[in-house]
């Protein structure tokens, strides 16, 4: 009996040694995991499609974190619902730091009060639903007209654009990129402060929306500039001002909204930023964010994001939820006040 009791307790001894240096094996190799990090392809959603503004910034980064860190990201692009579709998509991945989103002022600014209103509901929380790495870039949108219609109707500036909208109620087509998008607020911003009604036509991107609007099917765009300024450039959309409260080194001479049409206050900010999945760890957050955080500030990114007209930020991920929390305060309010809705 004893020599069985003691048998007994000399194969439980090894096998919980076992167990422990298992445990530890097994342990070991998840921080040799996180430290290799990363080991394999990240999947960099963009929720708009190829070509629009969105996707213009995301692709320098992408170039330049394959070619300074060998990090190979690839561009996913799922358009749809304003941006929630991509956004969604993230917000449900593994907190790896093997999937980022381009968030921007819609999906993590806008739509949260655009799409709760009257009881609606938004399929992630901008908030509690994802991680903030970096602020990448902010860039005004710009008012852009099918040169047709505005010549027809002698419309050569914003008050031009005032009037005839005020003389033909419904009349005028309003073109943006999905509702919720920050082409959208800042027609329904326009819309509320000049007390004119434009409809609104929201398309799934910018890009067909410029098409559309370069053929003559819709009139006018508050189109984020990077989609619009070659095309501006090339007298194909007239440009008649730009939606922030400073004029744009792209187009100097090109008045804001608010010296344009006297409407102190008017203003409507377009940005970009990575996020990630909520509850990422501390070493890949910390990783992505010093990596992300010099690659915005290159010589070669920062000559793309000049050259489209958008100014490269740059954040800590402490700075950049700051941020978001802030965006969603104004926008609610914005969105209270002009009345928008999703169309």
């Amino acid at each position: 009996m004893i020599q069985s009791k003691l048998l007994n307790g000399f194969i439980r001894i090894p096998l919980f040694f076992a167990a422990v240096i298992a445990l530890l094996i097994g342990t070991s190799h998840i921080a040799l995991a996180q430290s290799d990090y990363p080991n394999k392809p990240i999947r960099f959603v963009v929720p708009f499609p190829a070509g629009g503004a969105t996707d213009n910034i995301a692709r320098p980064l992408q170039n330049e974190l394959l070619n300074t860190v060998k990090w190979n990201v690839i561009i996913d692009n799922k358009p749809g619902a304003g941006g929630n579709i991509g956004a969604e998509i993230v917000s449900k991945s593994a907190p790896d730091g093997y999937t980022w989103l381009m968030a921007s002022v819609g999906t993590h600014g806008i739509n949260l009060p655009l799409y709760t209103q009257g009881g609606g509901k938004l399929p992630f929380d901008p908030i509690k639903d994802f991680t903030p790495i970096t602020l990448v870039a902010e860039l005004p949108n710009v008012l852009v007209l099918n040169p047709e219609f505005a010549a027809k109707n002698k419309i050569n500036s914003v008050n031009d654009l005032i009037a005839y909208a005020r003389a033909n109620p419904g009349k005028v087509n309003m073109a943006s990129s999905g509702n919720g998008t920050s082409i959208h607020m800042a027609g329904e911003l326009f819309k509320s402060m000049t007390k004119t009604y434009m409809v609104h036509l929201p398309y799934r991107g910018s890009p067909p929306a410029v098409t559309d609007l370069m053929a003559g099917n819709v009139d006018i765009m508050f189109d984020n500039l990077p989609s619009s300024i070659n095309y501006i450039r090339a007298g194909r959309l007239k440009a008649l001002a730009v939606t922030t409260s400073k004029r744009s080194p792209a187009f100097p001479d090109l008045p804001t909204i608010a010296e344009a049409a006297n409407l102190p206050g008017y203003e409507a900010t377009s940005w970009f930023g990575v996020v990630g999945p909520a509850n990422m760890p501390a070493d890949v957050l910390n990783k992505d964010s010093a990596v992300l955080m010099a690659a915005i500030n290159s010589p070669a990114v920062k000559e793309k994001y000049l050259a489209m007209g958008a100014q490269p930020v740059g954040n800590t991920p402490a700075q950049f939820s700051a941020f978001i929390k802030n965006e969603i305060t104004k926008w609610t309010k914005v969105v209270k006040d002009s009345g928008a809705k999703v169309d």
